[in-house]
């Protein structure tokens, strides 16, 4: 039987604040080479994300199963046209106007686009590239989850900003 202080510890490593966040604006700042508009923030929960970064995070709670992070994205700004192989993701809007584009696998100047707005959802499967843009006239704060512990980095393909865009 687990005392009163190991539970209390116990409930605290479940447990990730908004307060105990930091916006991160520089783990993906290597995507600004091919534009400003590619800048946004990742406020990571749980998982290290897509980002592939932050496994050894203290702050995180550890993944097995999804990881779960916000992301930030100014006004106009894009998460460029890339592809998860590996895992489905979903998109829930808290806050502001969120462009979700799916293209075409075989022909990437086919593409299908929805706006989504406060809780608003969309998942997206593997294997489909996927973009985003903030359509919205303020910031846009929406939830990304990954449906596996730790994710394979994502690829960009040829119709991509990001297609041959090193991360250094």
């Amino acid at each position: 039987m687990a005392t009163q202080d190991e539970l209390e510890a116990q409930v605290d490593s479940f447990l990730a604040t908004k307060d105990s966040r930091e916006e991160d604006w520089d783990t993906l700042a290597w995507q600004k080479k091919p534009g400003e508009q590619f800048g946004r923030a990742q406020l990571r929960y749980m998982g290290s994300g897509g980002t592939g970064r932050h496994e050894s995070d203290g702050n995180i709670i550890q993944a097995e199963n999804f990881t779960f992070s916000n992301m930030f994205l100014p006004p106009g700004g894009e998460g460029p046209e890339h592809t998860h192989h590996d895992v489905e993701e979903a998109f829930f809007v808290i806050e502001g106007e969120v462009e979700l584009r799916i293209h075409d696998v075989e022909d990437g100047t086919k593409s299908a686009a929805r706006v989504l707005g406060y809780r608003d959802f969309m998942c997206v499967p593997p294997g489909v590239p996927r973009s985003l843009k903030n359509v919205g006239e303020g910031h846009a704060i929406f939830c990304v989850m990954l449906g596996v512990g730790k994710p394979q980095l994502p690829t960009y393909p040829e119709t991509s900003p990001m297609f041959g865009v090193t991360r250094d």
